[in-house]
C-alpha cells in the first residue's frame, strides 16, 4: 500500500494560521520563508532521532498560503508513491484528474496535486530517498 505521509492545509494568513495551532494544539511550526513559497512545516507529534514520529500511526504536515494562481486550495493529504508519473497515469485511468506536471521539493521528493473522483484535492509525493526512508523527511 501506498501510506499518507503528510497533510497540508491552505492558509490566508500562514502566521495567523501557525499561531492558531501552536495556541489551540500545541503545534510547533516553522515559517520556510519565500525560497520555499512561504510554506509552513507543522510539527503535531514529536519525532524520534531519525524524524520519524514516535507515536505509531501520526504524521506531520504543513500550511500553503492561498492563491488566486492556483486550482483546489483545500485541506489535503499527500500520499507517498514509488512512481510519480506511474501513479500519476493511475489517476487518470481511475477517473481523476492530474493538476499540472511534478516539481521538485529539494532534499523531499516529487510532488504533484490532483482531483479524485469525488472532487477532493490530493497529493502524491515521490521521495528522494527510498520508500522505507520517506516518513524520516516528512513526518
Amino acid at each position: 500500500m501506498d501510506p499518507v505521509v503528510h497533510f497540508e492545509m491552505p492558509a490566508e494568513d500562514t502566521r495567523r494560521m501557525a499561531d492558531f495551532y501552536a495556541n489551540v494544539f500545541g503545534w510547533k511550526t516553522q515559517m520556510l520563508g519565500p525560497e520555499m513559497g512561504d510554506y509552513v512545516l507543522a510539527t503535531t507529534t514529536e519525532p524520534d532521532e531519525t524524524g520519524r514520529p514516535k507515536k505509531p500511526g501520526a504524521i506531520n504536515g504543513g500550511f500553503f498560503p492561498k492563491s488566486d494562481n492556483n486550482p483546489a486550495q483545500y485541506l489535503s493529504v499527500v500520499i507517498a508513491v514509488e512512481d510519480i508519473k506511474d501513479h500519476m497515469k493511475k489517476v487518470e485511468e481511475g477517473g481523476g484528474k492530474v493538476l499540472g506536471e511534478p516539481w521538485n521539493i529539494p532534499g523531499v521528493g516529487l510532488y504533484v496535486s490532483f482531483i479524485d473522483t469525488e472532487g477532493n484535492r490530493v497529493s502524491m509525493l515521490q521521495p528522494s530517498m527510498p520508500q522505507s526512508h520517506q516518513s524520516e523527511k516528512l513526518s
